[in-house]
């Protein structure tokens, strides 16, 4: 489909509602959902819901087979999801220091049966006791292993996440977890970021694109060589439930890992320009936001309404939203995507007038949903469910 039909039809959707606005498509959130399935090669997917932070997408991605638990970010995140009954599997896919929500968990019996937090540390552990006390019932515990890449001393590629490397510090960290009452050791997660979340076919630079790949060739092979061994010397110890990997651009090459039970995944469900760049797959937009044209400040320039929707991370232009519909806009270079308005200039520009929308992609997936209390779910030309994100409902679990 060109892309003048698909603005034609976002707009006939959404004709009666006033932008700024954000839809989902989604047939595309379905062929995004079932391209993840496929790619997974028979993995269940655990459902990053950072990557969404709308109850009826995950709701609707969990329905699907192929996928099954949710990847929380924060502890209060998966006592919500629990609650609402989205999950009865929620791991914490990062480390907890909010004591209100440990005792909320040591407080639940059903919570405590559906909800894994993270460690890394043994003073994570120390935490959860002061908080809960030293007779606290059982809090389910997984450990993180480092999956950066190490080729030489000094050189580190990758996040700074954990600082469990290595089989014997998982064992220790391990036995600090098994000797402590109040603790069950369930699962093992690393996410190889430095695959998972850097495109390999980027546009424009292929020099880059070709080092990164051979990068990912040989982090990839020492990874899941280092994953086997801590597994197996950590099922000395303990049965692991599950052993987490990958992330939405690694799904086949971490399918491949015989260590790895299951897999997590969340962006490519909506696409987001950050994952336009790999070679294994192209997911297709599913979520997008549609800006008001306020100004026309010449021929080949149009103001929209707000915008100002940077993604986290490293402050770079791709970090920023994009333009996409009608084709032939772009971001100015002096002032970008601004907080109450933002200028576009291209040809485009000259057939847009004042009441026109302009649909852009975010750079992120699930960050989206911190801009807008709701999103419009659209199927063909028509808008056919009104659905909350978090913020929508009132929640923000940082």
């Amino acid at each position: 489909m060109t892309a003048d039909r698909f603005r034609a039809r976002y707009d006939a959707a959404t004709a009666a509602l006033d932008p700024p606005l954000a839809i989902v498509d989604r047939s595309a959130f379905d062929a995004n959902a079932e391209q993840l399935r496929a790619r997974a090669r028979g993995r269940p997917i655990r459902v990053a819901s950072k990557s969404v932070r709308c109850v009826a997408l995950l709701r609707r991605a969990l329905a699907r087979p192929g996928f099954s638990g949710l990847l929380c970010y924060s502890l209060a995140e998966a006592l919500y999801l629990v609650g609402a009954g989205v999950t009865a599997d929620a791991v914490v896919g990062y480390p907890t220091a909010d004591r209100a929500a440990l005792r909320a968990l040591a407080g639940d019996d059903a919570a405590r049966a559906a909800v894994t937090i993270m460690v890394d540390d043994p003073a994570q552990l120390d935490l959860v006791t002061a908080a809960l006390g030293p007779r606290h019932p059982v809090i389910r515990v997984c450990l993180e292993l480092d999956a950066s890449w190490r080729p030489a001393a000094g050189v580190h590629v990758g996040v700074r996440r954990s600082p469990v490397r290595t089989p014997r510090q998982a064992v220790a960290l391990a036995g600090e977890v098994l000797r402590r009452p109040g603790f069950a050791l369930v699962g093992l997660m690393a996410y190889e970021a430095q695959i998972a979340g850097l495109g390999d076919a980027t546009r424009g630079r292929p020099v880059r694109a070709a080092a990164l790949r051979w990068m990912q060739r040989r982090s990839m092979a020492e990874l899941s060589d280092r994953r086997a061994a801590v597994v197996e010397a950590l099922r000395r110890l303990a049965e692991l439930e599950f052993v987490n990997g990958g992330g939405t651009g690694s799904l086949e090459r971490t399918a491949e890992d015989g260590s790895v039970t299951e897999l997590a995944a969340g962006s490519g469900l909506l696409g987001p320009t950050l994952f336009d760049g790999y070679r294994a797959f192209q997911p297709r937009p599913a979520a997008l936001f549609a800006l008001p044209v306020v100004r026309r400040p010449a021929r080949d320039v149009v103001t929209v309404f707000g915008g100002g929707y940077p993604a986290s991370g490293i402050a770079d232009p791709d970090r920023l939203p994009v333009p996409v519909l009608p084709a032939g806009l772009r971001l100015t270079g002096t002032e970008g995507a601004g907080e109450v308005q933002t200028p576009l200039v291209g040809r485009a520009a000259r057939d847009l007038r004042v009441g026109d929308r302009v649909w852009f992609r975010h750079a992120k997936a699930g960050e989206l949903a911190e801009r807008f209390p709701e999103f419009y779910l659209v199927d063909g030309d028509r808008v056919v469910e009104t659905v909350p994100t978090y913020r929508g409902a009132s929640h923000c679990f940082g």
